[in-house]
């Protein structure tokens, strides 16, 4: 009989793969039966999703509606949302941890959170304001002393990112090329992933043999590319001169609209000691080679959903 699996994000890029990949793969799709947990399920994703799953109402805000949501769920996908205010930190852990409370209290057996490396422990404390880094990290540790067995994804940079209209999308300039601007060294590495594409593949590792990643974490990426890569990368993809620039940090600070400090901290952070630490390199090779199928590289991800540069 198959088992219900919980899954948060459901219409988003993360909780979305998930869903696609269990209900594509012959195993996981006997394995488990899908409920989709989004706050509104009457968006056109959601009324998308609905065709193929189960879609329930699920609000952190109200815990009354996980209560229903989560009642008989074996297994949960959960991520917490960032929230960019003043208590941004302890908003999000909030949210997070009441989906873990919760999921314990209905006879969960397995939750599988969506975490992030922790910046300020990490870096001694010399970049304290990446919060959304740090929420996911706190959460991850609440559910590491909760009585439920659990598995961590923690997901690179995503490929998504770099398409227009998106923060990390380059820029043109009055010359006609392309520029992709920060304020850190030209060498300085990101992981990426295809998160529509791929964290199905090592969500469904987890979903596979439970048992065998418990505690574990998967640094999610496909493999380090320094910004200078990325750069010469979708300047083979669109044809187009597309360039890195390292600029000053004041610079960097004034092209930014919003959460200033998080995207600059971050940065720096990932430049300084490594985007999951003085380790990454060897932590999302250990991620790659257990993934549940091939990952795309970045050159793949950019042929398949081409860089509209106008």
């Amino acid at each position: 009989m198959s088992k219900f699996l919980a899954v948060f994000g459901a219409t988003g890029k993360q909780g979305g793969s998930i869903v696609n990949y269990v209900l594509n793969d012959p195993e996981l799709s006997q394995k488990y039966k899908i409920r989709a947990i989004t706050r509104d399920v009457n968006s056109e994703k959601a009324k998308q999703l609905k065709e193929k799953v189960e879609v329930v109402q699920g609000d952190t805000l109200n815990r009354a509606s996980l209560e229903i949501a989560l009642n008989g769920a074996h297994a949960v996908f959960a991520m917490s949302m960032p929230s960019f205010g003043p208590d941004g930190l302890e908003a999000e852990y909030n949210s997070g941890k009441t989906i873990a409370d919760v999921a314990v209290e209905k006879g969960a057996e397995y939750i599988i959170f969506s975490t992030l490396p922790a910046v300020k422990e990490i870096s001694g404390g010399k970049y304290a304001n990446v919060t959304p880094f740090d929420a996911k990290a706190k959460v991850e540790q609440y559910i590491r002393g909760l009585h439920i067995k659990s598995a961590f994804f923690s997901p690179g940079s995503f490929m998504e990112n770099f398409q227009p209209q998106s923060f990390m999308a380059p820029q043109q300039a009055p010359d006609g090329t392309w520029v992709m601007a920060r304020h850190v060294s030209p060498k300085s590495q990101l992981p990426l992933i295809d998160a529509v594409g791929d964290t199905g593949k090592f969500v469904g590792a987890i979903l596979a043999e439970p048992d065998k990643y418990e505690s574990k974490t998967f640094c999610a990426a496909t493999a380090l590319y320094s910004l200078e890569e990325i750069a010469a990368t979708m300047s083979a993809a669109t044809g187009k001169t597309v360039i890195y620039k390292q600029i000053p940090l004041d610079d960097f600070t004034k092209s930014l609209s919003f959460a200033v400090d998080i995207f600059v901290e971050g940065a720096s952070f990932s430049d300084e000691f490594g985007y999951y630490g003085p380790d990454s390199k060897k932590l999302i090779t250990w991620a790659a080679e257990n993934a549940r199928g091939r990952l795309s590289t970045f050159e793949e991800y950019l042929k398949a959903h081409p860089l509209q540069l106008a």
